[in-house]
């Protein structure tokens, strides 16, 4: 593999700022692997995994649901509001995604000696980038920006949680515009879409040149 260039380009930002509008567009317009950190912290805590016993043993049987799955609504209630819970919380999940993401990657890069490409450009989607120290998993780091305004009205409306709810939220991660300044590639999703995408393409086209 010494002759093969992997590019692998960690996608992060706050709660609702864009990141999956951004990651499927990359999936769909440049065809980019994904690596979700989100669908590995699902995969955590599935029913009767290990993680899912521990979170039970600590907050009782009113974390489950009736189908014996996880009730993230009310994990959250918990832990958005306790920053100690929160931090327990993480220790039992980041390294299982952690692990995850070094699987993925290993995977994408055995399919492509398969090929005769000798470049892998593959994205990993990870909201807690900084805060669970996986910036090591990349060679670049993108961070999606919008005003805070904008992101508390967006969190408000998708998830319907009352605005103190949606700012403990926000509040809970490290303020985004930290984020953005330790970021090669910033991101701004103040407006629409479109804009957004031609952003990303922008800065793909640039690379080329």
């Amino acid at each position: 593999m010494s002759d093969r260039i992997v590019r692998a380009i960690g996608l992060t930002g706050g709660i609702a700022t864009g990141k999956s509008a951004i990651s499927s567009y990359l999936a769909f317009t440049y065809k980019f692997p994904i690596l979700d950190a989100d669908i590995y912290a699902r995969e955590a805590v599935h029913p009767d995994s290990p993680i899912l016993d521990s979170i039970v043993k600590r907050y009782g049987a009113v974390i489950l649901l009736p189908d014996g799955s996880l009730n993230r609504p009310e994990l959250g209630n918990i832990i958005f509001c306790n920053p100690a819970e929160r931090q327990w919380l993480e220790q039992q999940i980041h390294p299982y995604v952690r692990r995850r993401f070094v699987e993925g990657i290993q995977s994408c890069i055995a399919a492509l000696t398969q090929e005769t490409q000798k470049t892998l450009t593959l994205v990993l989607v990870v909201p807690l980038l900084f805060e669970a120290q996986m910036t090591d998993l990349c060679t670049e780091i993108w961070v999606v920006y919008c005003s805070p305004e904008v992101q508390l009205a967006r969190l408000m409306q998708r998830d319907g949680l009352s605005g103190d709810r949606a700012s403990a939220r926000i509040n809970a991660q490290m303020p985004i515009a930290q984020k953005c300044q330790k970021a090669d590639v910033v991101l701004d999703n103040s407006s629409t879409l479109d804009s957004l995408f031609l952003q990303v393409d922008a800065q793909l086209t640039c690379d080329r040149d």
